[in-house]
């Protein structure tokens, strides 16, 4: 059975500065003269993308197209991973930071988007679980959860990235290091740390080198953890950071695997793509190639590197 040319678009008219759904006529004309025709789902109350897949038959669908930022990506993807939906996703980067979309290198302009996702280049992603949750960029525990969930969603809006790395500043005199017990198939970690990364993609609140080797379809997570150093240190740690620098620094554990278990006597708190995450013991695992993502026309196929 061929598959009729119907696009799901589920968009955040919240997100960012609204560009998007300012723009949603032309979005969908552009898709129509694709022959392409867009039923637009808007993501404004939790468990919408629940109604809709229970209800639809998603063999009428030929596309899925999400607009938002990263929490808005990580619902639609928690969407297709539970009800088994094996669609093509096109990404439209409209929020803060845009951390998934940045790894793919998609444009923040409206017509550049589109024609992205109207076109037929695809590359394999994997997707992240954490306790059965998914996750398409990034696992935070520790200080970056604090900046991350304390930042109030309109001076994010207001000063995009900045508002992260301001809310950074405050919170240092805070820190107290915190022990952790992480088990992986190969090494058993015990150590005492400031923050934590479990990475698929390679930036994190705006952070463009959080995890400069990270591949997101190698089935592996790039995983950093910043060691608990006297705070007048930090500078330096977090100097490297911005530079892309911080795997080899002696400060940071660095190191690739597919599953892990995160334990410890502390209790605090888990970001999952910006959102508010569970609490410990965590199990995490690599979803391998699940999802196939619009993505730039070049000569490039399969590994982005």
């Amino acid at each position: 059975m061929v598959k009729s040319k119907k696009v799901l678009l589920f968009y955040n008219p919240n997100a960012g500065n609204g560009i998007f759904s300012s723009n949603l006529d032309e979005v969908v004309a552009a898709f129509q003269k694709k022959r392409m025709f867009v039923l637009a789902l808007r993501a404004d109350r939790v468990g919408i993308l629940d109604e809709f897949f229970k209800r639809a038959n998603i063999n009428e669908y030929y596309k899925i197209v999400a607009a938002g930022g990263d929490g808005t990506i990580n619902a639609m993807v928690s969407a297709m991973v539970k009800y088994d939906v094996h669609l093509p996703l096109a990404i439209f980067p409209a929020g803060t930071a845009n951390d998934l979309a940045h790894y793919f290198d998609l444009p923040d302009q409206i017509d550049d988007m589109l024609h992205i996702a109207t076109n037929e280049k695809y590359t394999p992603m994997d997707v992240g679980l954490v306790n059965g949750r998914c996750f398409v960029n990034v696992l935070a525990m520790g200080m970056l959860v604090d900046v991350s969930q304390k930042t109030d969603p309109n001076v994010k809006n207001t000063l995009g990235v900045m508002a992260y790395y301001l809310r950074g500043l405050a919170e240092v005199p805070k820190l107290k290091p915190i022990p952790v017990k992480i088990t992986c198939p190969d090494r058993v970690i015990n150590e005492k740390m400031y923050a934590m990364l479990v990475m698929n993609g390679r930036s994190a609140g705006g952070f463009r080198r959080a995890a400069p080797q990270a591949v997101i379809n190698d089935g592996l997570f790039d995983v950093l953890l910043f060691k608990g150093v006297p705070v007048v240190n930090l500078a330096a740690v977090m100097l490297s950071v911005l530079t892309g620098q911080h795997t080899d620094h002696k400060s940071v554990v660095y190191f690739q695997t597919p599953k892990l278990r995160v334990e410890s006597p502390v209790e605090f708190g888990t970001d999952v793509d910006g959102e508010k995450g569970d609490s410990l013991p965590l199990d995490i695992e690599i979803l391998p190639n699940r999802l196939q993502i619009n993505t730039v026309e070049n000569d490039m196929e399969g590994v982005f590197w």
